[in-house]
């Protein structure tokens, strides 16, 4: 069974509109918490994947819903993706960092996942209201528009990407950060993946090199890359999927910038 995506999007725009945005930028003492170090978690987060999870569990009922927060008191929920079990992900807030300190640059996600292989995903922009949706060999889509990556043949020395550096050994970042001189901008992102994934859809990035890869953060976003007609996989070539423990992801717009930066950043090869 396929889920109605139409409920889906009306479900997150209506946890938006309940829970998150109502606590953007009026988060108050006692509603963020580190959960790990350097890991912050809000009141909304919490609240936001219980309505999203009953709201799930109503739409497809009896699959199971793993949520970034439920996972973080529970690990064992992960063994799931390594079944052949049909289960949503869901990251209830994706930038928890940036909601916290009041910027824009968050979203709300959900996955579809069915034997190891994400289907469907969604990845909603509480505050411009944008939401991208894809499913598998149906496209990918911003709002109402189908979104189609331009294939556009450039140098190295003209490509534009972010690199995220923070979970990288001295060694890896001192690499990325002597090729990235050689491009013509890498940034290291604004550390969502929800925000970073629909701009290669869009061009405005050609490439972005993440090393964690916990499932409810690319999950969506690569669904919605491939769909696009990009390329999202680990950077000794493997498919992403889900389950898959392996870190370092390499997403790009096209297959020849996939190479180009996959070859430049052999550091993890």
């Amino acid at each position: 069974m396929t889920p109605d995506s139409a409920a889906v999007e009306s479900l997150l725009r209506e946890v938006a509109e309940v829970v998150v945005l109502p606590r953007h930028r009026r988060l108050i003492d006692g509603q963020v918490e580190e959960k790990a170090p350097g890991e912050v978690v809000t009141v909304a987060d919490r609240e936001a994947e219980s309505l999203l999870s009953a709201g799930l569990s109503r739409i497809l009922p009896g699959v199971p819903v793993v949520g970034e927060e439920a996972a973080s008191s529970d690990p064992a929920l992960l063994r799931l993706l390594s079944t052949d079990a049909r289960l949503w992900l869901v990251d209830p807030i994706d930038g928890t960092s940036n909601f916290v300190a009041g910027s824009d640059d968050f979203a709300m996600m959900i996955a579809l996942v069915d034997s190891g292989k994400t289907v469907a995903a969604w990845i909603h922009h509480p505050v411009s209201g944008t939401t991208y949706r894809a499913e598998c060999g149906a496209g990918a889509y911003r709002d109402d528009e189908r979104l189609v990556i331009s294939e556009t043949a450039k140098p190295l020395s003209q490509l534009c990407g972010i690199a995220l550096t923070r979970f990288l050994s001295a060694s890896q970042r001192s690499a990325v950060e002597g090729v990235s001189a050689r491009m013509s901008h890498v940034a290291h992102g604004v550390a969502a993946a929800g925000i970073e994934y629909p701009r290669v859809t869009t061009g405005s990035l050609d490439f972005a090199l993440f090393w964690r890869t916990l499932p409810w953060d690319h999950a969506p976003g690569a669904l919605l890359v491939t769909e696009a007609g990009g390329v999202v996989a680990h950077l000794d070539g493997q498919e992403y999927r889900p389950g898959r423990s392996q870190e370092g992801l390499l997403i790009a717009g096209s297959q020849r910038c996939w190479t180009d930066v996959q070859q430049a950043f052999d550091f993890a090869t």
